[in-house]
């Protein structure tokens, strides 16, 4: 009879469960679709007649979690808890509220304990691994999940947490610059997941960091499968193309996803083609159109971050730096954390020269972005720019007159603040001619101070003494400059001032201690458009009682960025008041004109840098037929270390200068650079 009883109350308890079961149903259905909402209102109604009921108490809890109050579900489970506290179902539930509430550490504590009494258990072990992704412990984040995956093989959830997991940890090797660790763990989630975006875009960004931009493009290429991924996959080849200094490629693509655009109804996708298509204008100079594409923007979506920050870009290309700093300033009142509102800014208190806020928007960068490395490439170019700077230059020279001279000259440039810095030089020069036999030396001694006022207004000078000797004279005489330097308009640079020297060149005018007062101007414009202006005037009197009048103006432009190739057009004026041809050439009208081309490489990821010029022309001394001219200059330098720097040059030219005509004249050296520390030696 007692088995009899017992075995009813056996069916009679399945039963209830089963009917149970089947009245949840619904409810089971709502939490695995997601409708969380729905299955708390369901499970809810369910514990106002079974208010026990375990089932529906877990049930309900997890759904007012998911739904919107995770806090609540926290303490449900942990009631459920104190009624079952051996249950595992239970205590894993409960586990999972504390990454709901962000406790990432009391989860890890929990976690820890779990899995060590239930060492095969999925659930724990998924939890435990997304529990230290959260706190950024990667590497055992990704041994857990590895572990869950081999308990359930392939299952879905496991392995996107491994995909999201990787991410996390690619990003890390990224910030700490691990660019081969970071590809192996994207290209590993490629191969669970095929084309996976998130991967895929994470792989490009390695690429553009690295700056391989063909590799990058490559990668973007694949991301084009449907309409909106094709609009990402043309924004960024366009990017990449930028980062590989084609221009005009970056454009193309642009412009291929602007026109797929119209074709999409997610309006982000839209907005980000724009903006992309308004860079790609900036980056090939054509700011009139950029600038009627922002403004038609700025229409349609008001001051939106995007917009203001394209407004930002146009000014720091345009050299309207004061402009873009008022946009970055709007851009960082609306989101502090803004990366282009940080970064940009430091950018463009840089180009103003306030090298002290831009450090400070620099180290804010990083505050946000650790170990991002376009901020921290810029710190260094701060290091470098206001860091104590010792120099050697070696040089040998002759010409055809006979006269051949060794010199060399050291410099040492000490910046006290980012408004003042002094320097000083030591110059000693040994000429020597052969055919009269003179020999002369002169050594030279120089402090400089320059101060800037302002971003626009700042004062050089520079005094000194020469000492000179040789067979036929022994003296002293003074040398110097005094100088002020302005921006009077946006892209324009004006120079004028007053400099003091010793007519050097050969023993013959060292002997005569020819002195030279000059008053100069030089101004420098540069058009948006890539068409320049140079305008040098230097009127000088000279201690033997003559004087000069010297022009030479330059128009030029540049036909490409990286590396810079510009060429242009040289016109050269001169005249003296008197003429001296027995000891110097000083015809009483001289011109010259010539075309030139400049190739300079200064790209600051190369260790090589170089820059070359060629010239050809005319030159018209007196009424005397016109002779042809030619000038040739290079310099190569390689960067040995991050503070030292070594190069060579070499000049050599037929423009008149010692003789009326027929004259060559040869140079060549070696220039040594040594960073004398690796930071400034004040607090910017």
């Amino acid at each position: 009879m007692k088995i009899f009883v017992l075995l009813l109350n056996i069916f009679l308890l399945l039963f209830c469960v089963k009917v149970n079961a089947q009245e949840m149903q619904q409810g089971f259905y709502n939490l695995e679709n997601g409708e969380f909402e729905e299955a708390e209102s369901f499970f809810a109604a369910i514990l106002e007649d079974h208010p026990e009921n375990k089932t529906a108490r877990l049930c309900y809890a997890r759904a007012v979690g998911l739904h919107n109050n995770p806090g609540l579900a926290k303490d449900l489970f942990g009631n459920l808890l104190k009624d079952y506290p051996n249950d595992l179902e239970v205590k894993l539930n409960y586990a999972e509220s504390l990454l709901w509430n962000k406790q990432y550490e009391k989860a890890e504590v929990y976690y820890k304990t779990l899995v060590s009494e239930n060492p095969e258990n999925f659930g724990a072990l998924l939890g435990y691994a997304n529990t230290l992704s959260n706190l950024k412990d990667y590497q055992p984040a990704l041994t857990l999940v590895n572990r869950a995956l081999n308990v359930s093989h392939k299952n879905p959830n496991a392995l996107t947490s491994r995909k999201y997991i990787r991410l996390g940890y690619a990003n890390q090797y990224l910030r700490e610059t691990q660019y081969e660790n970071a590809l192996n763990l994207l290209d590993a989630n490629l191969r669970d997941f095929p084309n996976d975006k998130e991967s895929l875009l994470n792989k490009a960004n390695v690429y553009l960091i690295t700056r391989n931009s063909s590799a990058a493009k490559s990668v973007y290429e694949s991301l084009a499968l449907n309409l909106n991924d094709s609009i990402v996959a043309y924004n960024g080849m366009a990017l990449a193309a930028h980062v590989g200094g084609q221009e005009k490629e970056a454009l193309k693509y642009a412009n291929l996803a602007l026109s797929l655009s119209e074709k999409s109804t997610d309006s982000l996708k839209v907005l980000e083609a724009k903006e992309r298509y308004a860079q790609a204008l900036i980056w090939n100079n054509k700011y009139g159109t950029a600038e009627d594409l922002i403004a038609e923007m700025k229409i349609e979506y008001g001051p939106e971050i995007r917009i203001l920050a394209l407004e930002a870009t146009l000014g720091m290309y345009t050299g309207d730096f004061k402009m873009s700093i008022e946009n970055y300033k709007r851009i960082l009142e609306k989101d502090s954390a803004s990366f282009d509102g940080n970064l940009g800014i430091a950018n463009a208190y840089f180009a103003r020269g306030e090298a002290g806020k831009a450090k400070n928007a620099a180290d804010k960068t990083l505050s946000y972005y650790t170990n991002q490395q376009d901020a921290m490439q810029f710190l260094k170019k701060i290091d470098k720019i206001y860091a104590p700077v010792l120099e050697e230059n070696l040089s040998y020279s002759y010409d055809n007159g006979d006269n051949k001279a060794v010199a060399s000259r050291t410099g040492v440039r000490f910046p006290v603040n980012s408004n003042l810095e002094f320097s000083g030089a030591f110059t000693y020069r040994e000429t020597k001619n052969s055919t009269t036999n003179l020999e002369a030396a002169s050594n030279q001694f120089d402090l400089a101070g320059l101060y800037r006022l302002s971003p626009v207004f700042s004062l050089k000078a520079r005094g000194g003494f020469v000492t000179a000797n040789s067979s036929q004279t022994d003296y002293t005489n003074l040398v110097g400059e005094f100088s002020l330097a302005v921006k009077p308009f946006v892209r324009d640079d004006l120079e004028i001032g007053y400099r003091r020297d010793l007519q050097d060149f050969n023993a013959e005018l060292l002997n005569r201690q020819i002195a030279g007062n000059h008053l100069f101007l030089n101004n420098n414009y540069t058009a948006s458009n890539g068409l320049g202006w140079y305008l040098q005037y230097m009127y000088t009197e000279q201690s033997d009682e003559n004087n000069r009048n010297l022009l030479f103006t330059s128009i030029y432009y540049s036909f490409i960025k990286k590396p810079i190739l510009k060429g242009g057009f040289n016109y050269q004026y001169i005249s003296f008041k008197k003429q001296m041809p027995e000891l110097y050439f000083s015809p009483e009208k001289f011109q010259a004109a010539e075309v030139f081309i400049n190739l300079l490489g200064n790209d600051p990821n190369s260790k090589l840098n170089y820059d070359l010029t060629i010239a050809t022309g005319y030159q018209f001394i007196e009424n005397e037929p016109k002779q042809s001219t030619y000038r040739f200059q290079g310099r190569l330098g390689y960067r040995i270390g991050d503070r030292f720097t070594a190069g060579v040059y070499g000049n050599h030219s037929n423009i008149a200068s010692a003789t009326a005509a027929g004259f060559t004249f040869t140079e060549f050296g070696i220039n040594l650079r040594w960073q004398i520390t690796k930071k400034p030696l004040f607090k910017l």
